[in-house]
């Protein structure tokens, strides 16, 4: 059978009229959908940039909470809509309005902001206080209230705070006669070290990852990993681009990623080792005793018998309750 043109014209006129069909009405329902549907009214605020929003502005004017407070005096209002990139930021200045936030609509608002230092910290949402409000959560804020910092767990690590406020006080003690130093102390690092030599002690039942030293003051390894906790804090909520507008991400154009990713490696340098060979004693019957808060998390047990934490789980929560430190030394 012979070609004929005129049948794959048809074809062509046929398949094209289709697919102006589909689009009208892909249309039709846009516009429907936009009449029907009404977007929720959001404050008064600057206008956005397309993409990027109101991020240049607040690039070019630091520091940014007083160019938020100015803006909103300028405008008179008590709450405004500030569109950075493809988040809404909602500042509110007055406290009726805060209340209602806070404890009306509690539930909407409980969940902190997801940045990209938060997914790296709590390794993809696993732990607690910088998780999302929701079934993870409430599982880790279990496990916290009823079995890490119970008042009964409170009592049994007595002699573990002891033990590093007499230490401390033996370190402090060095650091006055230290003719080369002039018995200067730095109270801040002296501080920095007690809070996580307490929290070394009570999940790992030791004061130093290494050897320390025979003053009673931190070694290498201790300096390392305490510098690296404050570096993690410095940029678990810091200003990144990348949050605001997703696909930047990639491109670390302000090298908070990574220096968050770094530190965790140093975290993890420490801690990964210790959690996995306390675990293969648990499981090889070589240890069967809780004497520190790792064995708590890697004795927890479900209703089936079945370990509650995984292990991915566990090596989160040791990270994330260094950087409740000062919380701990409240609670303890």
């Amino acid at each position: 059978m012979g070609y004929d043109p005129y049948i794959s014209c048809l074809h062509l006129q046929s398949l094209l009229i289709s697919l102006l069909v589909v689009i009208c009405g892909f249309t039709i329902i846009k516009v429907f959908k936009n009449h029907i549907i009404q977007k929720p009214k959001l404050p008064p605020g600057p206008k956005p940039w397309p993409i990027v929003g109101n991020l240049p502005e607040m690039l070019s004017n630091k520091p940014v909470f007083q160019w938020i407070h100015n803006l909103m005096q300028d405008m008179n209002t008590e709450i405004a809509c500030i569109r950075l990139g493809n988040v809404h930021v909602i500042p509110v200045t007055c406290p009726s309005i805060a209340n209602e936030f806070l404890r009306k609509h509690d539930a909407e608002f409980a969940s902190r902001p997801l940045t990209m230092a938060t997914d790296i910290i709590s390794s993809g949402y696993v732990t607690i206080a910088i998780v999302p409000f929701g079934e993870q959560w409430k599982k880790m804020r279990r496990i916290f209230v009823n079995d890490l910092f119970s008042p009964l767990r409170h009592h049994s690590f007595q002699h573990k705070r002891n033990e590093e406020a007499d230490n401390i006080m033996f370190y402090v003690y060095n650091r006055c006669n230290n003719v080369n130093d002039k018995g200067l102390v730095n109270v801040r690092d002296v501080t920095q070290h007690y809070c996580c030599n307490v929290t070394r002690k009570m999940i790992f039942n030791t004061r130093y990852f290494g050897k320390g030293r025979v003053d009673g003051g931190p070694g290498p390894e201790e300096v390392e990993q305490v510098n690296t906790i404050f570096t993690l804090l410095k940029h678990v909520y810091a200003f990144s681009v990348s949050d605001y507008v997703a696909w930047l991400r990639a491109f670390d154009l302000d090298g908070h990623k990574r220096k968050v990713k770094e530190g965790m490696r140093r975290m993890e340098k420490y801690h990964d080792p210790m959690i996995e060979e306390r675990m293969k004693q648990w499981k090889n019957g070589a240890k069967s005793v809780e004497e520190d808060l790792l064995d708590v998390l890697i004795s927890l047990k479900d209703h089936n018998n079945n370990p509650t934490l995984t292990t991915k789980e566990i090596k989160a929560l040791t990270i994330v309750i260094y950087h409740s430190t000062p919380l701990l030394i409240t609670i303890f």
